[in-house]
């Protein structure tokens, strides 16, 4: 990784051994920020207070080998990247004002990638993590992974199946607490129904019916326009000496074609004349025609405007026209017939939410019963985890419990009970912890000192980490109050876990670093940043050197060189 502009990391570059690779440091130095870059390449979130002071951005670009057929390396080429010989590009840039921008494999990608690939690439554990494992809801979700397709396959279904009851019991609610006001409510449908049945109107008669009116209310106007136009364009019986158009364009076809044999331009124009007079002569037709259809009936009128009144009653009530009420009508007609089959929509409900229940009891119980067998090797696992961190006589259960409910319609049936019940089914999960023999296992919190603590999550992370199947893990301090020959055991541990993964620790114990393939020192300059050469691959003398610092606080310390020795020396010993 290179980081640059993150926190107090000016630029530096982090080489990680494909084994054991461990990051240390005085406190304050910035080993955490290799955390951070970790977690902005894996699509963390992007705090724009991470810049360093003056940066306009700070940068974490990554290189990670892996195989072209790896999960991760399938998901990226789907986005459109590229592996470059085996290795997977990834670069994150967070601006000073909050902008984040992601690239992968030498695309612009969204943020959200960078944590789908995470989920195949590294499994971050740290003491964050270790608080949440304190927690029932956490350590359950724990088991449950631990568990894989024997608890995930029963959880799914269990999961689509309690959606589908808090559905239908919401909706059975909805309609029992709500009868008075749904039989009101298919009351004033009905009544609107038969109003408009009673009026039998047809889509788009307003409109006709208010041309037709306008046209009858100016009936008189109307015929003496359509009269005077038709006398001015084929002439009046009553005056038999006056001219009119078509008489008068006759006259000039006729000139016209008497001469047009002499000009082909006259003839061109009489035969235009000639149409005109064929219009003429049809228009005239239909002014008559018009005038004699015209009705003028008073009778006609009135019953127009009684069928318009009738109308708008409609109108007013249930659209602003005749086609929006028949629209109201047809949505009405179908909310009705939802109304009136509350009886048998009860009935329908009452079946499938009693059948869901049923169904969610025997998931449940299969949960239940997964989540047993599961935690019985899960809690060997970490009991034998604790056995190798200088805890031999600890032991580790899990107590698997339901809260019983009294009415039997509030819970499901597990176990010949019932019981309480939620979205991940009927089961409280607790990690408990007996120290040494004869003592009463108690919750993790309460049954163990701190540095019995920091073992305890020690392993059950490991246990968790070998049920992970990613090639990367990361152990943010979670050696913590923990020393002496206890801190040996968890270097030792680790040193183990990274014979088949990568793995890398920010620690502070030498113990610990001691077993590493790689130690990085992450270390400040005067100025208090820290640059390209302040994270640096410690060998030969200046791993015992730090080794020294680690152990007695300065690095020129004779018996602290001896001790860092004699740890090396173990280390390779076991490796």
């Amino acid at each position: 990784m290179r980081i640059r502009s993150l926190g107090v990391i000016d630029d530096a570059v982090v080489e990680l051994s494909p084994g054991f690779t461990a990051v240390t440091g005085e406190t304050g130095a910035g080993k955490t920020m290799v955390v951070t870059s970790l977690g902005l390449l894996l699509g963390g979130r992007a705090d724009p207070a991470l810049v360093r002071i003056g940066a306009k951005a700070a940068v974490v670009e990554g290189r990670i080998v892996m195989r072209p057929d790896a999960p991760a390396a399938v998901r990226a080429e789907e986005a459109g990247a590229e592996l470059d010989d085996g290795a997977l590009l990834i670069s994150r840039t967070v601006s000073a004002e909050g902008r984040s921008r992601a690239h992968v494999g030498g695309r612009s990608v969204p943020v959200g990638l960078l944590g789908e690939l995470a989920d195949d690439l590294v499994a971050v554990h740290g003491q964050t993590d270790q608080q949440g494992l304190l927690r029932p809801a956490r350590q359950r979700q724990a088991l449950d992974r631990y568990a894989g397709d024997a608890v995930a396959v029963p959880l799914e279904k269990y999961g689509a199946a309690y959606r589908r009851l808090r559905a239908v019991a919401a909706e059975l609610e909805e309609i029992t607490t709500r009868a008075r006001e749904r039989a009101q409510e298919a009351d004033l449908l009905r009544f609107g129904l038969e109003e408009i049945a009673a009026v039998e109107p047809v889509a788009g008669e307003d409109a006709e019916l208010a041309a037709e009116a306008e046209r009858l209310g100016h009936a008189e106007a109307l015929a003496s326009a359509a009269q005077i136009a038709h006398a001015a364009l084929a002439g009046d019986v009553e005056d038999p000496e006056g001219v009119d158009a078509n008489t008068l364009v006759a006259g000039a076809h006729r000139a016209l074609e008497a001469v047009r044999s002499h000009d082909p331009v006259l003839g061109a124009l009489a035969e235009r004349i000639g149409e005109v007079q064929i219009l003429l002569a049809d228009v005239a037709g239909e002014l008559a025609g018009y005038a004699d259809d015209l009705d003028a009936d008073p009778l006609r009128l009135a019953a127009v405007e009684e069928r318009r009144a009738a109308l708008t009653q409609l109108t007013r009530k249930y659209g602003d026209s005749v086609d929006a009420v028949l629209e109201w009508a047809q949505t009405s007609a179908a909310r009705l017939l939802e109304l009136d089959g509350d009886d048998e929509r009860i009935a329908e409900l009452t079946a499938e939410r009693d059948g869901l229940r049923a169904e969610l009891s025997q998931l449940a119980q299969a949960l239940t019963d997964a989540r047993v067998e599961a935690a019985t090797r899960f809690a060997a696992a970490v009991t034998e985890e604790l056995a190798s961190l200088a805890m031999p006589h600890a032991r580790v259960t899990i107590d698997i419990r339901q809260a019983e409910v009294a009415d039997e319609d509030d819970g499901v049936e597990v176990g010949g009970r019932a019981v309480a019940y939620g979205p991940t089914g009927a089961d409280e999960v607790e990690l408990l912890l007996a120290p040494h023999p004869g003592a009463q296992p108690r919750p993790i919190a309460k049954g163990a000192s701190g540095g019995e603590l920091s073992r305890v999550m020690l392993a059950v992370e490991v246990v968790f980490a070998g049920s992970d199947p990613v090639p990367t893990y990361l152990f943010d301090e979670v050696d913590a109050g923990v020393g002496g020959k206890a801190a040996v055991e968890v270097g030792r541990r680790l040193a183990k876990l990274a014979k088949s993964a990568q793995v890398v620790v920010v620690t502070h114990l030498p113990q610990v670093a001691a077993f590493a393939d790689r130690q990085l020192l992450v270390e400040k300059t005067n100025d208090g940043s820290v640059t390209r050469s302040g994270v640096t691959v410690l060998e030969g003398e200046a791993r015992i050197r730090e080794l020294s610092r680690m152990l007695a606080g300065h690095e020129d310390s004779a018996s602290a060189r001896a001790h860092a020795e004699e740890l090396l020396a173990a280390a390779r010993g076991d490796a």
